[in-house]
Parts: structure tokens; sequence; C-alpha cells
């Protein structure tokens, strides 16, 4: 009989991994440092997931029930692996509150870090209570409370979205795409009017990134069919003139300063790699890639592997990942990690 798979993450991609692996007769063991299961989509309370226009809570909560009700599944929240030793089809991790557990193979699904915008103050995170981020605005559509100004309760007439936040920004030390946001708050701009008719929406943006199927139904459909206004622009400080926030700015398309009121301002908040990430290098003894993010092998000659044989990772893990390529990921991963403990020695040396 072979030793369960570890899974550290129980996000989409270890929720896709742990399902895959126990579909195949695989016992699970499932480690989450958080108390409950589901990843940033069910912690942070998304709303409707792209593409499929499914709410979090139930989508990704019917992973966490297929997970749970598994009997090849166990799973420990609440902690951490604190050790970490052992070879192929031989590993052993110790968890914070003392259990030892023995594992075949291992696959990191320890996800991402909302970026926090108050390294980004200038544009009014933290000074103003009516400057919020994208996950906020999500929390508020997936309670049902409705999109509502946080100082006062009321609903904003005009509402602005601004793009890149905690991405592409080299003065904050955040050089990459984080792959979503613009599609996102696409959708999310979508939500807004569709739940507040008469309110105005703007997205400003440095280029639009809806990358492949989504153009259309998010880029297109939110103006053409939701018509909401997108201003190319740089962005240089989010103020107030004590009855409205005001984005002040350079309009790129004609270059000229503009300085726009808005009762709401959403950061539309980048993805960073887990602020646990050093840590989590440190006992696992897998390389961290130049930005902070797990580093994985070529893909075109491995299969979701890290430098060290019998560890896996997928997922945003990895990078800024959507949640649907985390999941294929996370499958794939499960894959890797079913042959590494069938055939450890093997594996082991190709």
């Amino acid at each position: 009989m072979t030793k369960p798979v570890l899974i550290v993450g129980g996000g989409p991609a270890g929720l896709s991994a742990a399902h895959a692996l126990a579909s195949a007769g695989q016992k699970v063991v499932m480690v989450e440092k958080e108390d409950r299961l589901g990843g940033a989509p069910i912690l942070s309370g998304y709303a409707k997931l792209v593409p499929s226009h499914e709410w979090a809570k139930d989508a990704i909560g019917g992973m966490v029930s297929r997970v749970e009700g598994n009997d090849l599944v166990e799973v420990h929240l609440g902690t951490i692996v604190d050790k970490f030793d052992g070879n192929p089809g031989d590993f052993k991790a110790t968890l914070k509150n003392g259990k030892a557990i023995e594992a075949g193979a291992t696959i990191l699904t320890t996800g991402f870090t909302h970026f926090d915008s108050v390294n980004k103050p200038e544009w009014g995170f933290g000074t103003y209570p009516d400057v919020v981020t994208t996950t906020q605005v999500e929390q508020m559509l997936s309670s049902g409370a409705g999109v509502k100004c946080p100082s006062d309760g009321r609903e904003p007439d005009r509402v602005a979205i601004l793009l890149c936040v905690g991405s592409r920004d080299r003065q904050i030390g955040r050089e990459w795409c984080s792959k979503i946001c613009c599609t996102v708050s696409a959708n999310i701009a979508m939500e807004i009017r569709e739940s507040l008719p008469n309110c105005n929406v703007y997205i400003y943006y440095m280029d639009i990134r809806t990358f492949g199927l989504y153009e259309g139904d998010y880029y297109w459909a939110s103006q053409e069919e939701y018509k909401v206004k997108y201003i190319k622009a740089r962005i240089a400080e989010v103020t107030s003139d004590g009855k409205r926030l005001l984005v002040k700015g350079e309009d790129t398309l004609v270059k000229r300063p503009i300085s726009i009121p808005f009762d709401m301002v959403v950061h539309a908040i980048g993805m960073d790699p887990n602020v646990d990430n050093m840590t989590i290098s440190a006992v696992f003894g897998v390389d961290l890639n130049k930005y902070g993010y797990v580093n994985k092998t070529s893909t075109y000659a491995h299969l979701a592997e890290t430098n060290r044989p019998g560890v896996f990772v997928a997922g945003s893990a990895t990078g800024p990942e959507t949640i649907d390529d985390s999941i294929a990921q996370g499958q794939a991963a499960a894959m890797a990690a079913l042959n590494m403990v069938r055939n450890p020695v093997l594996e082991a040396a190709e």
C-alpha cells in the first residue's frame, strides 16, 4: 500500500489535486493553515467567477464539499508544516500541532497574497474610506448588501476602477502582470451597472489584457452592453475636494491632464507571492524565482515539478494564475504525484 500524497494548501488547485488523487484510489492528506478550505475565493468572499459567472460560494464550495466528504482525504485545518524530511516515496512532515505525517509525494498549492494597497498610498487607500479594493467590492456583491460607499452607506453615482494596482509597477517592486485583474475588473464593472443602473462606471487603464477568449465577453460587452467607460491614463493621485474623491492624472490618448470626481474609487489589486513563501522554501527545500514565487522546472520536460524530487507545485503558488488554470494545474500535479508514489525509484531517477 503506497503512502498518501501530502497536499499543502486548500484552495482551488489543492482541492482539484485532492479530488483527482482520491478518484484514482489514492489516499491524500491535506494541510491548510486557515480554519476552512476554499482558498481566496472562499476566504475573501469572491462574488461571481470568471468565466463561468457562477457564485464562488457555490462553485468552489462544491469543490470543498466533494473533498471533505471523501473518505480517502484526511484534512488538517489551522496548522502548517513545520518540518519536512525524506525522499520520494518516504517523506515525513511534522505539523506545527505536533502531528507527524508520512507521505510518498507532496504537492504545494499554497497560493498567493492579495496586494496590499497601503503600498500605493498616493492613490488614496487608507486615507479615504471610499477608496476600496476589488476584493472589498466582491464582498459587497457576494454578501447581498449591494455596492455602497463605506463612509456613509449611500449608493454611488459614479465609480472609478483603477487597474494595475500592485502590478506592472517597478517603483514598488511589482514588475509582473497579475493576469486576471483586467477581466475581473470588467466583470465587476458590469455587476455594478447591473445592480445600480444609474451608476456611471469608469475603468482607468494603461493597457487592457483580457487575454484569450475573454475580450468579447468582458472588454467589449462591458462597453457595448453595460456602457462602462474606459479611460487610457496615468494616475498621479487620488485626493478629495471635501465632498467627492478626485482622480487626477493624464489622459494618455489626448496628452492632457484630467481630474474627475467620483463617489467611490476601486483599486484593482494584483497578486503578490504568498507572504509565507520564504518559510515554505526553507521547510520544503524548494527554490523561489526572482519574483518570490515557487519556481517550477521546464513544463516541456517535467510536469509540475520543483527542484526537489517528489515535491510538486500547482496554481498561483508559481505566479499569477486564473482559478480555472489553477484547477487544471492541480489535476496535472496529481498525475505527477501519483506516478511518483507508485513508482518512486523510477520517477526519481528520470
